[in-house]
């Protein structure tokens, strides 16, 4: 079991989320980084109730009892989420250059993507409204299909849940996946 107790590295990051990587892939969740702070999405030890993975968990359809067993189920049904950038950028200090940070690693995020996608036929949604605006446009000029289509999906806390849950279901239809 790995406890979060201080900074992980991106190789930390890629190490819990290969974890529960699929074969085949079936969706692709693109959001913005690791959280500054003790959770990570990929974290088994976490709390079922972190804003994402409970958003992700009830598109699923699914109510965990541990995350592990959420992780379990999402692994289960082909769907794999992953960060455009794994230096945790919504701290003070680095949020006024998550855009840049984001736009830096993009060369890195496209290496993974080819590697869960290399025919590029993969649906992916993008979530976070920045997260859309820089790479909703770049991911599918290299030819990935990216479901967004310049629909901005908010990140599901502060109020943006409904949303959130309402673009997200339009998206798999569009896709022809459900939860």
């Amino acid at each position: 079991m790995i406890l979060i107790a201080q900074m992980l590295t991106k190789a930390d990051y890629l190490a819990l989320r290969q974890k529960y990587e699929s074969q085949p892939v079936k969706l692709v969740l693109i959001a913005e980084s690791p959280p500054d702070g003790q959770t990570y999405f990929y974290n088994p030890n976490g709390s079922t109730k972190e804003w994402l993975f409970r958003a992700v968990m009830e598109q699923l359809g699914y109510t965990p009892q541990t995350k592990e067993e959420g992780l379990r189920e999402l692994q289960r049904r082909g769907w794999v989420l992953v960060d455009a950038t794994y230096e945790p950028v919504n701290g003070p200090e680095k949020k006024k250059n998550r855009d840049q940070i984001i736009l830096r690693d993009y060369p890195l995020l496209i290496q993974t993507l080819t590697v869960l996608s290399p025919d590029k036929s993969v649906p992916m949604i993008l979530i976070k409204a920045n997260v859309c605006e820089l790479l909703d446009g770049r991911l599918t000029e290299a030819g990935f299909k990216v479901l967004n289509g310049g629909l901005r999906m908010p990140f599901p806390a502060f109020g943006q849940q409904p949303k959130f849950h309402a673009k997200f279901k339009q998206l798999l239809g569009l896709a022809g996946l459900s939860g």
